[in-house]
């Protein structure tokens, strides 16, 4: 059964005449909308990284902060949208600016939950540039809890994991955490 179908199958179960005229083609567009908003796992980190990677003598932290994400919730499957902040301790080489967002989107068009997501962030950064050390703060807010359950509509959630340098050094721990706030 094609994923169109399937959403053909959920309206009608919802008790929706799916062959009134706004809903026509609804199974279509969700079908479109679902593949697109989970392409992250036709997506590979050397593809989005694409081989940005470049020598460096700075090993001074680098910050990328405040970039938006949008994800899915694995157990509701419903969007929590937010924003992470990603830093990390170069060891001879600086990955491109652009390809912390991708790594950040990449793993967000997946279905997890953020706890899970912030540490796939951290250790793909570790990965691609043998970091001395790798952070990052996701902060966001969960429809599933906004919109269904205790409705609490100005809750955020916030993860952190710490790689490296980060966790055991209280002092590069606070110059990050002093950072993004």
């Amino acid at each position: 059964m094609s994923l169109e179908q399937n959403y053909t199958a959920i309206l009608s179960q919802l008790g929706e005449d799916v062959s009134r005229e706004g809903l026509r083609d609804t199974p279509k567009r969700a079908a479109k909308a679902m593949k697109y908003l989970c392409r992250g796992y036709e997506q590979t980190l050397e593809e989005v990284t694409n081989g940005a990677l470049f020598s460096s003598d700075n090993s001074e932290m680098v910050l990328v902060r405040d970039i938006e994400l949008y994800s899915m919730c694995e157990h509701h499957m419903l969007p929590f949208i937010g924003k992470a902040h990603v830093a990390y301790l170069p060891a001879g080489k600086v990955l491109g600016l652009s390809k912390v967002a991708r790594i950040v989107d990449m793993y967000a068009r997946r279905l997890q939950i953020q706890e899970n997501l912030s540490r796939e962030i951290a250790e793909a950064v570790q990965q691609v540039t043998g970091a001395t050390g790798v952070a990052v703060v996701i902060e966001a807010k969960h429809m599933c809890m906004m919109m269904r359950g205790i409705e609490k509509q100005n809750s955020s959630m916030i993860t952190s994991v710490m790689l490296g340098a980060f966790r055991e050094n209280s002092a590069t721990r606070s110059e990050f955490l002093s950072l993004i706030k």
